[in-house]
């Protein structure tokens, strides 16, 4: 039998299972397809890249955290209890790195893939849904963000920088961190339609990573500004993140977790129907 038969009959196949099943129209079951296809892509892609989301905030804590954070004392972990400069900045780097390696692979990656080498077409002339898709693009990015993670964790540990046991929750938590950020980050690029303003994406991130409690606590500012930034997810995900790291476990979490719930759900939602609107005819 041909490749071309074959093929056919497994396109048949796929069809039958889907057929009278709740969202059929956009969800296959196939996501693994899609990111097979960023695995094997992968291989020969520039690692240097990947390696720039991972060595970057090492950078910030061994310029900020060892250098700088000699010169500054009566730091606290958020409960009245002293801490490093260094343990302080850690989490919120480590939040940080998840944030990266998400955003990198679900903005410009997508756009790129959308707008240039046609490829979420090609894929929705398949059996493929658009929830398979943006299922299969974002599990790349948590696979990325883990790999952050996990890294940083395991720089983090012989540098003294984990004083909890609670810390081995900041890598599922920096995977959440990741899902939020690439749903979300997915569902804006989506509508997005040039470079021009891809570029609002950049605009937006930095301030954000400046101004969300990184680098010193959030009290410092008016409280009109405190209530902007604890709007935003990076501030959330710092919060997580320190909480877990520095063994601050309290009902905060919570509402943390939720933040990020919703953002998944949101951006699952709004690329789905983005890439229908778009592909689907």
């Amino acid at each position: 039998m041909s490749m071309i038969g074959l093929a056919a009959d497994s396109a048949v196949a796929i069809a039958e299972r889907r057929r009278n099943k709740p969202g059929r129209g956009v969800y296959s079951g196939r996501s693994r397809v899609a990111l097979e296809r960023n695995l094997m892509a992968f291989r020969s892609s520039n690692w240097i890249i990947v390696l720039s989301g991972f060595v970057e905030p090492l950078f910030y804590l061994m310029a900020f955290g060892f250098g700088i954070g000699q010169l500054i004392g009566g730091v606290t972990d958020g409960s009245g209890h002293p801490v490093s400069y260094a343990a302080f900045i850690a989490p919120a780097l480590l939040a940080t790195s998840a944030m990266n390696g998400a955003i990198y692979d679900s903005t410009w990656n997508v756009f790129f893939k959308m707008h240039f080498a046609k490829l979420y077409e090609t894929m929705l002339a398949t059996s493929l849904g658009p929830l398979d898709v943006a299922v299969g693009e974002i599990s790349w990015a948590l696979l990325r963000g883990l790999v952050y993670a996990i890294g940083f964790m395991a720089v983090m540990a012989p540098l003294g920088l984990i004083p909890s046991w609670w810390a081995l929750l900041a890598i599922p938590g920096a995977v959440l961190i990741a899902f939020g950020f690439a749903s979300f980050g997915m569902a804006i690029t989506s509508y997005l339609k040039t470079f021009h303003q891809m570029n609002w994406i950049n605009f937006f991130m930095l301030p954000m990573f400046l101004f969300s409690g990184t680098f010193y606590p959030l009290n410092i500012y008016p409280e009109w500004i405190q209530s902007v930034i604890q709007a935003l997810p990076l501030w959330h995900a710092i919060q997580l993140e320190r909480g877990f790291m520095l063994g601050n476990i309290d009902s905060s979490i919570g509402w943390h977790i939720a933040y990020f719930l919703v953002m998944i759900v949101a951006g699952l939602f709004f690329t789905t129907r983005r890439l229908t609107a778009l592909f689907i005819k």
